[in-house]
């Protein structure tokens, strides 16, 4: 077999066994860093601002704002090239939670020019002194439920396997939190990672924003407390919706986070692994778990979308890259 069947044949073998083991694969060309193949079908070559949102509510705002829109396609999901505040953007929807979301952002760095990556939608709120419409902004996300699920060995007593490294977190029965496997251009052997650092000159934008945010769905329909805008702390992620109370309080005490998603750890993951700049604005719709009767968010997400769509657009007007 030679020339550019072998070649073919050893790209194939090599997509297979990076599921399994990455070092059977050293006979392969390494790309350029940077330098992906999907560049032969990039659909715009500006500069632009990555802009995206989970699901349809939270994008109402931005695509009211965004001028000299151009719909893209790629497989279904629609890219919108144009301006927001003054800047170039491409908005797209990521789809709900982690595969969709790293999917998506992979193909807009792929197709796209892109500078860097924010993250505008609704969370649940982890942290006890935050109320629903908050703002958050952390500075690193990380995804808490890469769990190993570990075997009863003894009532009410469960132990991870001798050959797994120690837990880094404590776990909640038998969930065990864990980093997952990584590799860059930069880092290429392959690394166990946990916490994905948002950008930190984005971040100290976001320090400085002074937004004006609704607290109000309707006459009668307000919140307790004053939305505030609240920089830094944690943020996590994973593939559940999550309304329970002990697991907040679990989550809260265990990662510190401030609030949870479905999708913003797995985008911090596909920025880190491409070396693309991100940070992420969530506003808080529910208690994930933690309020008084049923859950929140559906009467406060359209709130909580605007106003972390109010924020995003606030830093996109004053962010210098």
């Amino acid at each position: 077999m030679t020339g550019p069947f072998r070649l073919r044949y050893l790209l194939a073998a090599c997509a297979i066994g990076t599921s399994l083991w990455l070092g059977g694969c050293a006979a392969v060309p390494p790309q350029s860093p940077g330098v992906t193949s999907a560049e032969a079908v990039r659909l715009d070559a500006a500069p632009r601002v990555a802009v995206l949102t989970a699901f349809a509510p939270e994008i109402v705002l931005l695509r009211k704002q965004l001028q000299n829109p151009v719909s893209h396609q790629i497989h279904g999901v629609e890219f919108i090239t144009g301006q927001l505040a003054g800047r170039p953007v491409v908005l797209f929807l990521s789809g709900i939670s982690m595969v969709n979301a790293a999917m998506n952002t992979q193909r807009v760095l792929d197709h796209f020019n892109v500078q860097a990556l924010v993250f505008s939608g609704i969370a649940g709120g982890v942290n006890p002194g935050l109320h629903i419409g908050d703002v958050t902004v952390p500075q690193q996300w990380g995804q808490y439920l890469e769990v190993l699920m570990a075997r009863e060995t003894a009532p009410g007593k469960y132990t991870a396997p001798g050959f797994m490294k120690d837990p880094m977190f404590p776990n909640y029965g038998m969930l065990f939190p864990r980093g997952v496997e990584v590799l860059t251009s930069e880092k290429p052997e392959v690394h166990r990672k946990f916490w994905f650092e948002v950008d930190p000159n984005m971040l100290a934008t976001a320090r400085n924003l002074q937004v004006g945010l609704a607290a109000c769905t309707a006459p009668g329909k307000c919140l307790t407390s004053p939305p505030k805008l609240v920089v830094g702390g944690n943020g996590v992620s994973g593939q559940a919706f999550m309304d329970n109370a002990a697991f907040r309080d679990y989550t809260f005490k265990t990662f510190e986070a401030n609030v949870l998603d479905m999708e913003t750890a797995a985008v911090g993951q596909v920025a880190y692994s491409n070396r693309v700049p991100y940070i992420a604005f969530r506003s808080l719709s529910d208690l994930a778990g933690g309020g008084e009767g049923e859950n929140e968010m559906g009467t406060f997400f359209g709130l909580a979308a605007d106003n972390s769509a109010k924020v995003l657009m606030a830093f996109l007007a004053a962010w210098k890259p």
